[in-house]
């Protein structure tokens, strides 16, 4: 059975500890948390009437579990979708919210189901997941996690700034790919060759 709070615990593994990266659109983070998401939830921590990167710094690991189990799994219903998705979904939700639901619907329209791009779990996609898992439950895990790895790529094309998560100091895989990758089989993992040759137009 699927341990979302392990899910969830790795989740802010993965994120790490305070950040403030002017880079970053969401802003103060803390734990995966932005202070965007903060200040929609109201959590003035220090309860000096504001919502700022203060209340970021004073966020638990404790806090962002609950958060991220209550507005990243719960709420947008991922528990609807197959089982063997549901951990690299709520795993792209964290990073990049309705974004991570409509690379599936995106997947699943491509695979002939007729589902609505809009971002929101309902009976139609988790239906058509469902549907789509009992017919190729591996290939449709690795096919999500390589649309989300190409999601990161269009990101980083099209946005100067965030190439960085793209592409490491030392040009090899950056955070983006790594994260993305951890949910696809190794035998679709990049090669350094293959990865290069993608990012070579970045300069």
């Amino acid at each position: 059975m699927l341990d979302v709070r392990r899910i969830a615990q790795a989740i802010i593994a993965r994120e790490g500890g305070y950040v403030n990266d002017p880079d970053d659109p969401g802003g103060a983070t803390n734990h995966g948390v932005t202070l965007r998401t903060m200040r929609r939830l109201g959590l003035d921590l220090d309860r000096d009437g504001d919502v700022d990167a203060d209340d970021v710094r004073r966020l638990s690991r404790a806090q962002a579990q609950n958060i991220f189990l209550t507005n990243y799994f719960k709420r947008p219903k991922i528990d609807q979708l197959p089982e063997q998705l549901q951990a690299s979904v709520f795993d792209m939700y964290v990073n990049s919210g309705a974004n991570a639901v409509k690379i599936l619907q995106r997947l699943l329209r491509q695979m002939g189901h007729d589902v609505s791009v809009d971002g929101v779990i309902g009976p139609q996609t988790a239906g058509a997941a469902q549907t789509a898992a009992l017919s190729a439950p591996d290939l449709l895990t690795d096919a999500y996690g390589i649309a989300r790895r190409n999601y990161y790529f269009r990101l980083a094309d099209a946005r100067p700034a965030s190439r960085k998560y793209a592409r490491s100091r030392s040009g090899g895989k950056g955070g983006w790919i790594k994260r993305a990758e951890e949910f696809i089989s190794p035998r679709y993992h990049l090669s350094s060759t293959e990865f290069l040759e993608r990012v070579n137009k970045w300069g």
